[in-house]
């Protein structure tokens, strides 16, 4: 049992390896949940991360409920917003994430998909926030970003009546990118990051943070960012490396700087 992390040509390949409990996520798993986002956001040699999890049953069925209901808190906790810090609890990982959704993925697991940026699930996914059904809400971005990642009506529903929602219906409401053969998952998840890992990381991590802003940011105040990213950018020794091989009529080979 543990949050298991990979690192290959710039992928960080990370898997909540909990099979036999459909890889809920207990005190533990989320403390190093937490250690493996904050790697991927401080490594300089990652510039992408694929999220997954253990066997063929479940990417992640949320917090080991028997291990959390009841469990003792101090108040003081509601103000330690920093610790344990997780990608959909507030933690700033502009690194593209990549989310490779094996199976059930409900309750935090759901919330969690709400945090990457590019998903790819096989057709036996489920997808759903049940919280309501046992007294609690979808919290840690369960109730926030599902609005803004689904129309209202089915972001209601999903919230409000805590059903599942197959594959198929996640790919046609977007939810989703794209449904794939369970032998075609991770490398499917994996040639999408090598695409991603050979672009210029500051500007795919300037992209990203610029695109996820936008959701705060009026749109003449995101325009100027726009303006003053592109300037830092164009300054930049990767921008310098892009216009030498466009002239050479090559690949860059981008370095981060």
């Amino acid at each position: 049992m543990s949050i298991d992390l990979d690192l290959h040509e710039g992928v960080a390949t990370i898997t909540i390896n909990r099979p036999e409990s459909r890889n809920a996520l207990d005190a533990e798993h989320y403390a190093g949940l937490s250690r493996a986002w904050t790697e991927v956001r401080d490594n300089p040699e990652i510039r992408v991360a694929v999220i997954t999890g253990a066997g063929d049953k479940a990417f992640c069925a949320g917090a080991d409920l028997k291990t959390w209901i009841g469990r003792e808190q101090p108040l003081s906790e509601m103000w330690l917003t920093q610790k344990d810090q997780l990608l959909n609890r507030g933690l700033e990982v502009w690194k593209p994430v990549i989310a490779a959704i094996n199976g059930v993925c409900v309750g935090g697991g759901t919330t969690l998909l709400l945090g990457t940026d590019l998903r790819v699930a096989v057709p036996e996914a489920r997808f759903g926030l049940a919280e309501v059904k046992r007294g609690i809400i979808a919290a840690n971005g369960g109730t926030q970003r599902i609005m803004r990642q689904l129309p209202h009506a089915i972001a209601m529903e999903m919230v409000l009546l805590g059903e599942t929602m197959d594959a198929e219906t996640a790919l046609r409401w977007g939810f989703v990118n794209k449904v794939v053969p369970r032998d075609e998952l991770m490398s499917a998840a994996q040639e999408m990051a090598a695409r991603i890992s050979a672009n210029a990381p500051l500007a795919v991590q300037a992209a990203k943070e610029l695109a996820l802003r936008s959701y705060e940011m009026g749109l003449s105040e995101g325009l100027r960012m726009e303006q003053f990213v592109n300037r830092i950018l164009s300054k930049s020794e990767d921008s310098g490396r892009a216009r030498e091989a466009f002239a050479e009529k090559r690949k860059p080979e981008f370095k981060g700087d």
